[in-house]
């Protein structure tokens, strides 16, 4: 919280940042916990009949949704947070919202290991309830965490923090990002209207590469879910 960082003036009449981006991040991470604690519940109490290489698909799909979450919430506190405070004032306190993400990464650390032994187990059932369990309290703790940022922080970009900083911060959050995963979950997440806003405004490039890799992350979803969105 401490880094200091230039940022650009922020001018009267200035366009606020498109937050759809983060918008989405966060209704895909809270919308996978829901399906994975559903899923791990239905392999608990025998709905769901899991094959060794389902196990492997759902310990894969957990481990890098925790990469993922862990990846957005370090943007946030070693660039989101500087440009807010350089913009703002240091006198904005964002210290919770940082205690609430060194919270978060035991819980992932915790999840990814339930994951492997998911996966040597093969599906076991008692381990998948474990699992279950542990979904439930990170999904309560992030949606908990997101409603408060969202009302906190997201007023605050929208006044203070100019598009190129916005920029900046997107730019780090793809940086280091798994774009096959991440991507389309964030395109699952939008609104008919915010799928037809943003085909207005992506190049023909751009769209083929999203439909393939749309193509890709629907067998995965399938060989995790069974079905696909």
């Amino acid at each position: 919280m401490s880094t200091t960082v230039t940022v650009e003036p922020r001018k009267s009449g200035d366009p606020a940042p498109d937050l759809l981006g983060i918008t989405l991040a966060h209704r895909a991470m809270l919308t996978d916990l829901t399906r994975l604690t559903e899923l791990a519940t239905a392999v608990r109490d025998r709905d769901v009949i899991c094959t060794p290489g389902r196990a492997r698909a759902i310990s894969r799909y957990l481990e890098w949704l925790c990469d993922s979450i862990h990846h957005h919430h370090t943007v946030e506190d070693t660039v989101l947070w500087p440009v807010i405070q350089a913009s703002v004032g240091s006198h904005v306190d964002l210290s919770e919202l940082t205690d609430d993400h060194a919270a978060l990464d035991p819980r992932l650390d915790q999840l990814r290991a339930r994951a492997a032994a998911f996966r040597l187990s093969m599906g076991d059932r008692q381990i998948a309830g474990v699992m279950a369990l542990e979904l439930a309290e990170l999904s309560a703790s992030l949606t908990e965490h997101i409603n408060d940022e969202e009302l906190e922080v997201f007023p605050l970009i929208a006044e203070h923090v100019s598009v190129a900083d916005w920029e900046s911060v997107e730019r780090a959050a793809r940086d280091g990002s798994r774009m096959s995963f991440d991507g389309p979950r964030s395109l699952a997440a939008m609104t008919d209207e915010e799928r037809s806003t943003l085909a207005q405004h992506v190049g023909i490039g751009l769209r083929i590469l999203l439909s393939v890799l749309q193509l890709v992350h629907r067998r995965r979803e399938r060989a995790v879910f069974g079905v696909s969105r």
